[in-house]
């Protein structure tokens, strides 16, 4: 069979990578993809994510069996709605059920009104009375604008300079709106599951590292690194997770109207009072995927194509070791990353996943904010640390940056 991948970053390049492993599969498309997927037999395809018609035009033409859903942007774009209405079968959200990232207000609307435990808050659509309510609760606080933000959209703010600064920069932008939520205290780590028809198949906990700089330090990113599992995150909190959070969500947005089908990204925080949501997102995440895929041991094609039929999938897993991935970034990221350094000559024996490049006279070179993802699978997270720092202290890493600390939480 012939599969499509949308998205063009280190997760579509996962998930192609996994799909490529299907005994069943005989072809992998991505569309726009990226050039350092080329180089293993993934085929690009030269269509933006956001145009459904000609997507949909391909996709008819190729006889592509199964399209997969890689970023938010097409999920709100109403690419799945798009394939669904000519009769082609896809894995993802239909836009009304990617509201559940595309609008973080009406994702805690979904949270409260179905019991799900997460922060209190309050949604603004003008910032004097954002000012007033900020002043009211005072800091730390957490600042979120509401629309998609590419994983850049939230300030945790310590004092409160820093959250006015954030609330006056998100209202001065056309059509500003803003939730305001309570600083939750604890370690966060994320939980996909596979989501369809109400039936819910959870994978192995992921823990990625959102600021830029060693030690958590610097602005939020999309993600600098992630390792799974989170072994130090019981069976016991994955099950209250799974039993408070996921399941009553999932059958909320069924009782709205709203079936989720898709990947189901639970970002959570362990507090006190147990496991409570940061946010939802409605796909994979980046640099999660990366190293929660590389450990599934069964057929994903097979098992999407279960999924969808409503037949219980063969889902299985690395039940050892651990998967480390570290991502390179362009100086500058996340606010100004400089582009057109070439990347350095990386050995064969890193597995690594393409991001943010492009060609010039046959030599990659960097073409956005994170650029590529190596990644390393090991007994325990000591020893594959070293062995994977070791690697990238090798390589010529001039334009370039990157967190020596990813997977450090596990091992304190």
């Amino acid at each position: 069979m012939k599969i499509l991948v949308i998205g063009s970053g280190g997760r579509e390049h996962a998930i192609a990578r996994k799909f490529m492993e299907s005994p069943q599969v005989d072809e992998v498309f991505v569309a726009p993809g990226n050039l350092g997927m080329v180089q293993e037999g993934i085929q690009l395809v030269d269509i933006s994510e956001l145009s459904n018609e000609k997507l949909v035009e391909f996709a008819q033409k190729q006889n592509i069996s199964l399209t997969f859903v890689g970023p938010e942007t097409a999920l709100m774009n109403g690419v799945v709605d798009a394939f669904e209405k000519a009769n082609l079968q896809i894995f993802g959200p239909k836009k009304a059920a990617a509201e559940l990232e595309g609008s973080k207000d009406f994702a805690k609307s979904i949270m409260t009104k179905y019991g799900v435990p997460t922060a209190q808050y309050a949604t603004f659509v003008a910032l004097a009375p954002a000012l007033a309510y900020l002043h009211q609760v005072g800091a730390p606080i957490v600042i979120k604008a509401d629309g998609l933000a590419a994983g850049k959209g939230v300030t945790v703010a310590f004092d409160i300079a820093t959250a006015e600064t954030a609330l006056e920069a998100i209202f001065s932008e056309p059509n500003g709106k803003v939730v305001i939520e309570e600083f939750l205290d604890g370690e966060e780590f994320s939980l996909f599951s596979f989501v369809h028809a109400g039936k819910i198949y959870p994978m192995p906990l992921a823990q990625d590292h959102k600021r830029a700089f060693d030690g958590d330090k610097g602005p939020n990113t999309g993600g600098m690194g992630a390792y799974c599992p989170v072994s130090h995150i019981s069976e016991e909190v994955i099950n209250e997770a799974l039993e408070k959070i996921v399941k009553p969500t999932v059958a909320g947005m069924i009782a709205e109207g709203k079936s989720f089908t898709g990947v189901l990204y639970a970002g959570l925080i362990l507090t006190e009072d147990g496991p409570k949501t940061i946010e939802f997102n409605a796909r994979f995440g980046d640099p999660e995927t990366q190293v929660v895929l590389p450990r599934l041991t069964s057929d994903l094609a097979q098992a999407i194509l279960d999924i969808l039929d409503e037949r219980p999938p063969v889902l299985t897993w690395l039940d050892k070791g651990i998967t480390l991935g570290v991502v390179v970034a362009a100086e500058g990221y996340p606010t100004q990353a400089k582009t057109g350094f070439a990347l350095p000559e990386l050995p064969e024996d890193l597995t690594v996943y393409y991001a943010g490049v492009t060609k010039k006279q046959e030599q990659l070179v960097s073409a956005g904010g994170r650029v590529y993802l190596v990644a390393q699978t090991g007994a325990d997270v000591a020893s594959t640390q070293e062995k994977l720092y070791q690697k990238l202290a090798k390589l010529d890493h001039t334009g370039f940056f990157y967190r020596h600390d990813i997977g450090s939480r596990a091992v304190k």
